[in-house]
């Protein structure tokens, strides 16, 4: 019985078919149920078998969110099959991390895919806006740049993003700003916003601050939140980062004001009387570094917008609230450090920020709790106050704690963004580190006294203390050559009284070569040579001060020869110095540049001055400083951070390298030219003393000219004196030519009158003979006329009285009438070319008798040319009577008798020439 019912069970399928039959169903099912059936079915798959779900039903699951979005059961089915495929069993066989950038693909590939997932976002169901940013997260983890450009493009997509923030619901909240112990995926605004400008632009332009910081203010801000406050400050970061535009309009819609304010709470609670509790000290921690780095985003050193961000923010007040937490001792060593170093930031470039920076005031005190208190807030005004700058000095210079030395570090940097760049700061800083040192008194701030007294003990276990003195009087003197010229009077001793002078340059000299004498940390070798190769360079003056002491360069080549590892930053630093000393000194030297370059090349050797540069330009703490951590202390209590130069000096050192590598190979007698506070100084002195021979012969030359001069000046006095008698020798010569003149002129003018008169009558005469002969002329012309138009007329009745003959004799004889007509035919053309020819006879007879009318200024040649024409005229007749005879004898050799009686006769001559014409043809 159960062998028959186990033959009609139907047949087992294995995973693979089922999700095919799942996949089929899905995509041919009309029904909503029969959809949703298939999609449980796949999603129960989904977790072992992510590969084949969406290799045969991915599209279809997508297509069904598309067509069943308003379903809210159907699309979270959808939408947690989706998210299942995204994040497989880890033990599944088919999980691998290609699926998920295949599902990214298909998502990111066609807008409307993204699209509906953005549409879900304006449901109210729970579940539909939170699977939906959960799926946007994990495609835009996998797809990145992809997903970016959907979410900009698609209509509406990032205001309703951004509209999730004011979502009452944590967890909606919670799955766009933070990942929710690992469930809620990654931060989706985080994720689109670090490297997209336009759409941080839209992000901040949806009234995204405003629903940031009303998050912040409801989760306990910066110092009752949690990390939901932290990620917040984290958006808020993306959003302003390297983004002018953001930047600007959240300074401009007065959220700096809220920076300020969310200090000053912050402050306020940790004074209150109940304090801030220790498990929240963490966070609040971090949530103020989150604060300050948001703050010092606006102000990257270069950026277009960082002054303007500098004076909305001390117009805000928050550098009183920044310095508030600087200098509160209940707060982190670290944010503390962070907020001085905001603090440079706000006031670096800035030359009136700076000037009042100086005015402000800070409380210096570790023990509050008996300070007066109102309302369990301890009265601000009546704590001591102290002067900014002079708390920043004993912040950096009076605490030995290596565990401090971040702190310590930032108030060395505000100091230098104080000094930045100004001039008149850095004068009266020095005058009154002058002021303290000259006074004899152990001041314990003053970089002076530290450097050059040491402060009245040596801290061999803080070479620090001496190292930050030694950065910022090379702040103060570097590039600047009126604090240099200051610095140069400071000195100890009266000479008046006998008393050896020891000026600042050789004290600190001096100081250098006792610390690497007594082994002290290298540290403090280094802040020396620090100050002094920022001195010295491009100050002649100063390094004839240096060179005044004469051991100070055989101090500097001993240091140099070291062979000891530690040796190599400060023996590096010591060639580079030495190179400076020779590169700007001069013949007048104490030590004169031709003895120098000998001391130096005996001494030390080309080869090692070379190979001590290039080690120390090779060395690990100069050739990787950006990249080093900077201001981290260590661990160990015993161990001091690694941390050997300023940011400012290896700049110098790297842009002035190749500088100073190639002085040693500099001809001595060659002075280098330098310009400083205006003034040109260091030249070659052959050059100069070339240059003073040049000018006295220059000088003689000129004397010599002067004389030249003199005389040709007396010789031109003469030539003018000359010139003025012939000027007016030659102004009378001028008055009696001028009168020559004006009488041949009237001579002139009475006989030019007395010609024309003579013309007149001579061209009257030729008028008048003219015309006579016109008139002759015209009389010849017409009787010429009258007999070629008779002769004309007779000769037409001729050929007329032959046509008519040729006509009669056609009828008889076509043939003979043929010849006897083409021969007349050419009879008659050549009569009337004759004709022809005669007709412009007479048309030339008038022409030349037209332009004999216009030759009535010639009379003589007007009378030949009538002759002329006259005897043409009479050419023309004899032509006309030899045609004539031609005719005649035409018309006889056409049989034609003409007797010598009717000559004359036309007629007769025609009649009987056509008898004549008619016998030959019946002949």
């Amino acid at each position: 019985m159960f062998r028959i019912l186990e033959s009609q069970a139907p047949a087992k399928q294995n995973a693979t078919d089922t999700i095919n039959t799942l996949s089929s169903r899905l995509q041919s099912a009309t029904l909503l149920e029969d959809r949703r059936a298939a999609i449980l079915g796949l999603r129960s798959f989904a977790k072992l078998y992510p590969a084949s779900v969406a290799s045969g039903a991915l599209r279809s699951l997508i297509s069904s969110l598309n067509k069943d979005s308003e379903d809210v059961d159907t699309a979270k089915v959808v939408l947690e099959t989706l998210l299942i495929l995204f994040n497989p069993n880890v033990s599944s066989p088919e999980a691998s991390d290609d699926i998920a950038l295949w599902l990214a693909d298909e998502f990111t590939q066609r807008q409307e895919n993204i699209t509906v997932l953005l549409d879900l976002l304006d449901k109210q169901d729970f579940y539909s806006r939170l699977y939906s940013l959960q799926l946007i997260s994990a495609i835009s983890t996998a797809r990145p740049e992809r997903t970016q450009e959907c979410v900009f493009t698609a209509p509406l997509g990032v205001s309703r993003l951004v509209a999730i923030l004011d979502d009452r619901r944590e967890a909606i909240r919670n799955a766009l700003v933070n990942e929710s112990l690992g469930l809620e995926g990654l931060v989706l605004l985080m994720a689109l916003t670090p490297s997209y400008p336009d759409l941080q632009k839209l992000v901040a332009f949806e009234n995204a601050f405003d629903r940031i910081f009303s998050i912040i203010d409801a989760e306990g801000s910066l110092t009752q939140g949690g990390i939901l406050v932290q990620d917040c400050l984290s958006l808020l970061a993306n959003l302003l980062c390297l983004n002018v535009s953001n930047q600007s309009y959240f300074r401009e819609t007065g959220w700096v004001v809220k920076l300020a304010k969310m200090l000053k709470e912050v402050l306020l609670e940790q004074d209150s009387s109940d304090g801030v509790a220790e498990w929240a000290k963490i966070q609040r921690d971090k949530n103020v570094w989150g604060l300050l780095s948001v703050i010092r985003l606006f102000l990257v050193k270069g950026s277009v917008g960082a002054q303007a961000s500098q004076i909305s923010f001390w117009q805000a007040g928050l550098v009183d609230h920044v310095l508030g937490v600087a200098f509160h001792t209940s707060i982190a060593s670290a944010i503390r450090a962070e907020a001085l170093t905001t603090c440079s930031d706000l006031i670096r470039g800035n030359n009136g920020l700076q000037e009042e920076f100086a005015q402000l005031s800070v409380c210096l005190t570790t023990d509050i709790s008996s300070f007066p208190k109102t309302n369990g807030h301890i009265q601000t005004h009546a704590l001591p106050k102290t002067n900014v700058i002079q708390a920043l000095l004993d912040l950096a210079l009076s605490v030995p704690a290596p565990h401090s030395f971040d702190l310590r570090l930032s108030a060395c940097e505000c100091i230098k963004s104080y000094l930045y760049n100004h001039g008149l700061i850095r004068l009266h800083f020095l005058r009154r580190a002058r002021e303290g040192y000259l006074s004899g008194q152990n001041e314990m701030d003053n970089i002076l006294t530290i450097l050059i007294k040491n402060g009245g003990s040596i801290r061999v276990a803080d070479p620090y203390h001496q190292w930050i003195a030694a950065v910022i009087l090379f702040h103060i003197l570097y590039e600047d050559y009126e604090t240099k010229t200051l610095a140069r009077s400071i000195a100890e001793g009266d000479a008046a009284m006998g008393e050896e002078v020891v000026t600042c340059i050789q004290a600190l000299s001096g100081k250098l070569m006792a610390s690497a004498l007594k082994g002290d940390d290298k540290r403090v070798a280094i802040g020396y040579l620090m100050v002094l190769i920022g001195w010295l360079f491009e100050d002649p003056d100063a390094v004839n001060d240096f060179l005044g002491e004469g051991i100070n360069v055989q101090g500097l080549i001993q240091l140099v020869l070291r062979t000891s590892e530690p040796s190599i930053l400060v023996g590096g630093l010591s060639a580079f110095l030495l190179g400076i000393v020779y590169e700007f000194s001069t013949k007048d030297s104490p030590i004169p540049r031709m003895t120098l370059h000998q001391i130096l090349t005996d001494g030390l050797g080309r080869e090692l001055f070379v190979d001590k540069m290039t080690k120390l330009r090779e060395h690990q703490v100069v050739r990787d400083f950006e990249v080093l951590p900077q201001g981290t202390a260590s661990d160990q209590a015993s161990s001091l951070p690694e941390v050997y130069f300023d940011k400012t000096f290896l700049d110098f050192l790297k842009d002035s390298f190749s500088r100073v590598i190639r002085a040693i190979d500099r001809d001595p007698s060659m002075e280098v030219a330098v310009i400083a506070n205006g003034v040109q100084k260091g030249v070659s002195r052959e050059l100069v003393d070339m240059l003073k021979a040049q000018l006295e012969d220059r000088n003689q030359a000129l004397q010599m000219v002067e004389s030249d001069r003199l005389t040709l000046e007396r010789k031109l006095n003469q030539e003018q004196a000359d010139l003025c008698k012939a000027k007016e020798f030659a102004t009378i010569e001028l008055g009696r030519i001028k009168g020559i003149h004006e009488a041949l002129q009237r001579n002139h003018e009475e006989h030019l009158t007395k010609l024309k008169g003579e013309h007149r009558r001579a061209l009257t005469s030729l008028h008048i003979e003219a015309q006579k002969f016109k008139e002759e002329s015209s009389i010849v012309a017409e009787r010429t006329r009258t007999r070629d138009e008779a002769e004309i007329d007779d000769l037409k009745i001729a050929i007329i009285n032959l046509e008519s003959k040729i006509e009669k004799s056609n009828k008889d004889h076509a043939q003979g009438l043929q010849t006897a007509r083409e021969e007349h035919s050419s009879a008659v053309d050549a009569l009337e070319s004759r004709l022809k020819r005669a007709e412009e006879k007479v048309e030339d007879e008038k022409a030349r008798a037209h332009s004999a009318l216009n030759a009535l200024d010639e009379k003589e040649r007007a009378r030949l040319l009538v002759q002329v024409e006259l005897e043409d005229l009479f050419m023309v007749l004899g032509d006309l009577e030899e045609k004539r005879s031609r005719d005649k004898q035409l018309l006889k050799s056409l049989g034609e008798l003409i007797s010598d009686v009717e000559d004359g006769d036309e007629a007769d001559v025609g009649v009987d020439a056509g008898a004549a014409v008619g016998s030959d043809d019946s002949s």
